[in-house]
């Protein structure tokens, strides 16, 4: 459903209510303003887009994936400021799938702008994990400081650290060519 018909929506649960009052129906005037403000929180907060993200913390991925496919045109059906919360979630899911294929929704969801400072480090954490998976150690680095930065609560403190100590290992393997044509790693 387009996101300015639950703004018409909720509009005419408000009016109801207000209706309601003025002809001395305190209780169902009561109950429309509630289900008003429900309607316009799903304006701001889409419903799929919160059950996504519960499947995602119970890591059930399937569900969590079924229900951001049913979002059809992201730009029409989410207020703007969750585009890119959108994009970070189909990150976060494809990101257990194909890694490297996450890559584009992670910068998607930093070029559409996300509110929350953990969230910014949590895509360029991702980020860097996949440039960490192209071997590319001066873009991990990069945007490791960038998460660090913005991981100003400390949420991602334990995967930073590990991140830096993969990195530090990816320092110290390297491929030592053994006999007739084998490689070894060090």
């Amino acid at each position: 459903m387009p996101n300015f018909i639950r703004i018409i929506i909720a509009a005419l649960f408000l009016g109801a209510a207000v209706t309601l009052m003025v002809f001395s129906f305190w209780g169902w005037g009561i109950l429309l303003i509630f289900l008003a403000i429900l309607v316009f929180v799903t304006f701001i907060f889409n419903e799929k887009m919160l059950l996504a993200q519960w499947y995602l913390r119970k890591e059930n991925m399937e569900k969590a994936e079924s229900t951001l496919m049913g979002i059809k045109d992201y730009e029409k059906e989410l207020y703007k400021g969750q585009w890119g919360y959108y994009n970070l979630l189909i990150g976060l899911i494809e990101s257990r799938k194909a890694p490297m294929k996450s890559e584009k929704y992670f910068k998607k969801a930093l070029a559409l702008g996300l509110t929350m400072d953990h969230n910014i480090a949590l895509a360029n954490l991702s980020l860097a994990g996949v440039e960490m998976g192209k071997r590319n150690k001066i873009q991990a680095q990069r945007l490791l400081k960038e998460a660090e930065k913005a991981d100003k609560n400390k949420l991602l403190a334990e995967q930073i650290k590990m991140m830096k100590g993969q990195m530090s290992m990816l320092d110290k393997t390297q491929q030592v060519r053994g006999g007739k044509g084998s490689y070894r790693q060090y």
